[in-house]
């Protein structure tokens, strides 16, 4: 199976992010990608003022069901982050639009100090199959913490998707980069499985996000990276063995 990870530009503006997924999808579609993981928040991103608009919440809806439309046409799952409104609940969520029409949803555990002013912790993981493999989601600093990861693994991940958008001010953002590339490697070696890391690219929120998406094998070998400026589609073909 072929699967990727899109590194990608957020905006203000749910429209652009929502053009800029399908566009990439298209493209994914055409190089046999078969599944296919955009950043975190990737599609509504982080401005209060864009997620606060009256009409978005209508927006969103309408924005979900074409881009399960295009899983559906295309033949490729798309995981996607998004914000997620519940009642008067917000979360940072990664939903798992497949072709045949169904829908996994993760929530993000391990929100960031800032985050926490907005967004309601998940309290559980994801695993679900695909074309007779298992998967799972993580989203950014969950990464941080190996025991969720490790569940996941246990529960027959071959492929663990990490759903990032690691925006710093740039001096930050400059440090942090071994461990932003590191912490992946290291979650593919400790569960013998791959990891794709799909990060945003460019400036959100008055911060910057580095780019360097990724894909590393079970060994720890970074089998492609991304550079840290441009949007772009990584891909890899999963072997044949080991799989349900």
């Amino acid at each position: 199976m072929r699967v990727g990870a899109a590194q990608m530009f957020i905006a203000d503006s749910l429209a652009v992010n929502e053009a800029a997924i399908l566009r990439l999808a298209a493209e994914a579609a055409e190089r046999g990608v078969e599944l296919l993981a955009f950043p975190e928040m990737s599609l509504t991103g982080y401005n209060p003022a864009v997620l606060g608009r009256p009409s978005f919440k209508e927006e969103l809806k309408g924005s979900l069901d074409r881009i399960a439309r295009a899983a559906a046409d295309l033949g490729v799952g798309l995981i996607v982050g998004r914000a997620e409104f519940a009642g008067e609940r917000l979360f940072n969520t990664a939903s798992v639009f497949l072709p045949d029409g169904s829908v996994h949803n993760y929530r993000k555990i391990y929100l960031t100090d800032t985050e926490a002013r907005y967004f309601t912790p998940g309290t559980g993981h994801l695993v679900f199959s695909y074309k007779g493999c298992r998967f799972g989601v993580i989203i950014c600093r969950d990464q941080n913490y190996p025991e969720l990861a490790r569940q996941i693994a246990a529960e027959g991940a071959r492929a663990l998707f990490i759903l990032s958008a690691h925006y710093y001010q740039p001096g930050e953002a400059r440090w942090k980069q071994p461990k932003n590339r590191a912490l992946p490697i290291a979650r593919a070696v400790e569960n013998r499985c791959y990891v794709l890391l799909a990060n945003a690219v460019g400036s959100h929120i008055g911060m910057v996000s580095l780019g360097n998406s990724l894909i590393a094998d079970p060994e720890g070998g970074l089998v492609v990276m991304a550079d840290e400026a441009s949007e772009t589609l990584l891909t890899y073909d999963l072997p044949g063995d080991n799989i349900l």
